[in-house]
């Protein structure tokens, strides 16, 4: 884990202070980057979201998909986990939480929004740090790999259909046209891109490919900590109004991330399958590609919104939540078969 994702919630917690300091000596120069839009598109945002996502991507081998297979056992969890369950208990937890017991502690016109952040979040799956949370628990990196491609195959297609459904539900207007967009700008036309440069690099061979991938970390990173810098310049106000905010947005979020790996890490025991495809497969489960959610909430909802401050609270509680998941899943290793996976 690199000194970054090990502080990410350090980062965060920097970011918020920059931000909402920035938002509030200088208001006029945050308005102006918030309308540079495009098509409902921010411009500026777009650019960073770019250099945030590609970087993930370019790790992401395609042909590792012809493993699906091998691990049938795993692969089947997660896939249930992530697009069956994960959207939908997500959406309902916003509902009673967001929608009813915080109801009266939220600014009324922001509660819907709030909702429409945390569906975000629950229907994407997390691509890049579910590597770090899988080496941690000696995961096996060829089942993780072959997952998250799989995983970002489908996310391609259901993403935009998952969150027309429950925002719908939850009667909020889905701007279709742009909803598509994002799924176009930020899915689709990085994977392209990605994979375009992880081709073009692995000719050189595989030592240039590392050097490449290691050029490329600080880039992500760097585009991560200005996005969310420009988020909270936005949030400012809405911060500094009510701070406690960002706690009852957490509560959720907590909530489902722990129920998630639960079930996902019960299910993989009950199938039979061994720790080194049982503890991957629940982590990516209840993980999230929060960089897509943030991306998502701003093109549909703006920079000011309550659906872009409820994605980035998902970035501020991953590392420490997912942590002590890799904690549990090391101690409870004996829980499993020891043997090597069935092909």
């Amino acid at each position: 884990m690199t000194l970054f994702e090990r502080y990410l919630t350090l980062w965060v917690a920097l970011c918020i202070v920059v931000g909402v300091a920035l938002g509030h000596v200088f208001p006029d120069f945050a308005r102006a980057l918030g309308s540079m839009e495009v098509a409902h598109v921010n411009l500026p945002v777009a650019v960073l979201i770019w250099l945030m996502i590609i970087p993930m991507l370019v790790k992401i081998d395609f042909a590792a998909l012809s493993g699906v297979a091998e691990h049938w056992r795993g692969i089947g969890v997660t896939l249930f986990m992530n697009w069956a369950v994960k959207p939908f208990t997500m959406a309902l937890l916003g509902w009673l939480f967001i929608g009813w017991l915080f109801r009266p502690l939220l600014p009324a016109d922001q509660v819907d929004s709030y909702i429409a952040g945390l569906i975000l979040l629950g229907a994407a799956p997390c691509t890049a740090m579910v590597f770090v949370w899988s080496n941690l628990t000696r995961g096996e990196p060829h089942f993780t790999l072959s997952q998250v491609a799989l995983n970002d195959a489908i996310m391609v297609f259901a993403f935009a259909p998952i969150v027309a459904l429950l925002l719908g539900l939850s009667a909020i207007i889905v701007p279709w046209d742009t909803l598509v967009l994002s799924v176009v700008l930020y899915i689709v036309v990085p994977v392209v891109i990605a994979q375009v440069l992880r081709r073009a690099v692995l000719r050189r061979g595989e030592a240039t490919f590392a050097a490449f991938l290691a050029r490329l970390q600080p880039v992500s990173v760097l585009a991560l900590l200005a996005t969310l810098v420009l988020l909270f310049a936005f949030q400012g106000e809405q911060i500094l109004a009510q701070p406690f905010i960002i706690v009852l947005l957490a509560v959720p979020i907590l909530l489902q991330t722990y129920f998630i790996f639960g079930l996902g890490y019960l299910l993989n025991r009950a199938t039979g399958e061994v720790h080194c495809i049982a503890a991957p497969s629940a982590l990516i489960g209840a993980s999230n590609f929060f960089e897509l959610a943030v991306a998502a909430a701003i093109s549909l909802f703006g920079f000011g919104s309550g659906a872009a401050l409820a994605t980035v609270v998902g970035v501020l509680i991953e590392v420490p939540v997912m942590l002590s998941l890799v904690a549990f899943a090391n101690r409870t290793a004996h829980w499993f078969p020891a043997r090597q996976p069935s092909t």
